[in-house]
């Protein structure tokens, strides 16, 4: 039931209580506000520029428009939590040796950070206006972006992200649908003019087109979703990033106003700030959780993580990394395996390499670790010793 108090009052409450919890922006808009979304949302999928994320396709038709996953929403509150970088993450590229953690994955997973904030926020809303609401944290299928766009937060940029003239491309996106009629704010125009600093920063030409993203060849997307070998085309141009990538993100104009992260939990880590490719490649199941505690980077598992090490240590050019990589080509995992084949082919000699694949033939029995080992042989963009 909806209590006396004043659109006016409500939002006031909403502003406070976002403030308090750490939200650097609110805004509101309507759940029809973003028409143009669902066409755009069914043509990237339909062009199978999402990859191997079916969750997108199956939740198409609740993802297009807010009241299509819950009729009963009449406003949607948008915030923003900053979760900037202190220094250019890119800088770490230059240190071959050191690992590249995407900035949002330096600290604690932002999903458990913000929804029990979010709820605390909801639950004063309720307890002030009545009615209903519900809080969302990107796991549902709920389009942040063009709702915080035409909230008035930022706009999407031409490498799909909001960007903000505040806080740069640095904002975790939360939502909170509720029932309660709120005066919605104005939409953000698009900034971006002829600036294309954002594509060019592309590591893999991921953007056919300004505004359009194929993820298939995202790095974050390469690292992080896909399950699989990281496909050969892209494993010289990923460096030293081992989850995630920064790139089009950090190349925004915009960031000269943006802030570092004042929240502690989104703060980066000390040592995820540029570890060593050599103490990573030791990690198995058990330290791998543990080190990864409370992190996003720990739900890729261990298998998939060190799969990642083991390419940026191929294309590292460091010998001292190649002791680690041998010992990881007994690792029960066949995709561990097999990464370590690629990093020993571009860390030692030829004669040395061919010596150790006649070996590891003889008793290797899965056929994508074969097939590693017979494509490296052939392979011409090996690093001499």
């Amino acid at each position: 039931m909806r209590t006396s108090i004043s659109d006016t009052a409500l939002r006031q409450l909403i502003e406070r209580e976002a403030k308090r919890a750490g939200f650097a922006a609110i805004a509101v808009t309507r759940p029809d506000a973003i028409p143009l979304a669902p066409a755009r949302l069914a043509q990237f999928v339909d062009e199978g520029l999402h990859g191997s994320m079916a969750w997108m396709a199956e939740t198409l038709e609740r993802r297009s428009e807010p009241s299509a996953l819950w009729p009963e929403v009449r406003s949607i509150v948008v915030l923003a939590m900053n979760y900037g970088p202190d220094s250019d993450p890119r800088a770490l590229q230059g240190r071959p040796d050191r690992a590249a953690i995407s900035v949002y994955a330096r600290n604690r997973d932002y999903h458990d950070v913000m929804k029990g904030r979010l709820k605390e926020i909801a639950g004063k809303i309720v307890a002030r206006a009545g009615g209903d609401v519900k809080v969302f944290v990107d796991t549902a299928p709920v389009m942040e972006k063009p709702l915080a766009e035409a909230a008035g937060l930022g706009w999407q940029g031409k490498h799909t992200n909001l960007v903000s003239r505040e806080f740069g491309s640095w904002l975790f996106l939360g939502t909170i649908f509720t029932t309660a009629e709120l005066q919605p704010d104005e939409a953000e125009i698009d900034h971006c003019g002829s600036c294309r600093a954002c594509l060019d920063a592309c590591p893999t030409d991921a953007f056919p087109a300004p505004y359009r993203l194929d993820a298939r060849r995202c790095i974050s997307y390469l690292t992080i979703e896909n399950k699989g070998p990281i496909p050969l085309e892209f494993r010289d141009k990923i460096g030293n990033r081992i989850y995630g990538c920064d790139d089009c993100l950090a190349a925004c104009p915009w960031n000269k106003f943006a802030q570092a992260a004042s929240e502690q939990k989104l703060a980066a880590r000390d040592d995820l700030r540029e570890p060593r490719l050599s103490e990573l490649l030791l990690l198995d199941d058990a330290s791998f959780r543990t080190f990864f505690s409370g992190s996003p980077v720990k739900r890729i598992g261990r298998d998939r993580f060190v799969r990642n090490v083991l390419i940026a240590s191929g294309n590292s050019a460091d010998m001292a990394l190649v002791e680690p990589c041998q010992a990881l080509l007994a690792d029960p995992s066949p995709l561990v395996r097999g990464a370590a084949v690629w990093a020993l082919s571009r860390l030692l000699p030829d004669a040395t390499f061919s010596a150790l694949a006649e070996q590891a033939l003889k008793v290797e029995t899965e056929q994508d670790v074969i097939a590693e080992w017979q494509l490296t042989q052939v392979e011409p963009a090996r690093t001499q010793a």
